[in-house]
């Protein structure tokens, strides 16, 4: 599939099967991960891979959001790593950790996976359960595994505005 095609039939996956994410592939979308860009290839992202049931139970407790996955990746970024800007000491790991996860979605995709970006969470209980270091910001949620059969992007996936209305030519 090329690019264009894949990121036209991408959709966000709120139905699993119970089915384990092979090792390789997990392992194909951990390296899509670490081949993305960061500022100054400081490299400040940070991947939990939650796969144990203690794990998915705790992430319950911090997010209604898991779609009953079986599985699901907390990317973070360590702001003692991420380049911030000298104008205004504006970070960049959250920039880093949303190209991060963003290539996470689409290698899952390609795979055959799904995944939904999830940014509804409550940071301090997810920071609690999962016992971070203080520098480590946890910033999206992945939730990923084989569609079920019945999954099926939402009404308003195939909306797009046109260029006219986000594009500016200067």
């Amino acid at each position: 599939m090329d690019f264009m095609e894949l990121a036209k039939e991408r959709y966000s996956v709120r139905r699993f099967t119970n089915q384990k994410i092979e090792n390789e592939k997990l392992e194909t979308v951990l390296q899509a991960g670490r081949l993305a860009p960061t500022a100054c290839n400081n490299q400040p992202q940070r991947i939990y891979v939650l796969q144990s049931k203690e794990a998915l139970q705790k992430l319950e407790g911090c997010t209604k959001y898991t779609f009953d996955a079986p599985l699901a990746f907390l990317i973070c970024y360590d702001e003692s790593e991420s380049w911030k800007r000298s104008y205004d000491g504006a970070d960049g790991g959250e920039t880093d950790s949303s190209i991060v996860t963003s290539h996470m979605m689409l290698a899952l995709a390609e795979l055959g996976l799904g995944s939904c970006w999830v940014g509804s969470f409550d940071p301090q209980a997810v920071r609690q359960a999962f016992e971070l270091p203080d520098t480590v910001i946890p910033h999206a949620l992945l939730p990923a595994g084989y569609p079920a059969k019945d999954a099926t992007p939402s009404p308003g996936h195939a909306s797009r505005k046109p260029l006219e209305e986000t594009v500016r030519y200067i």
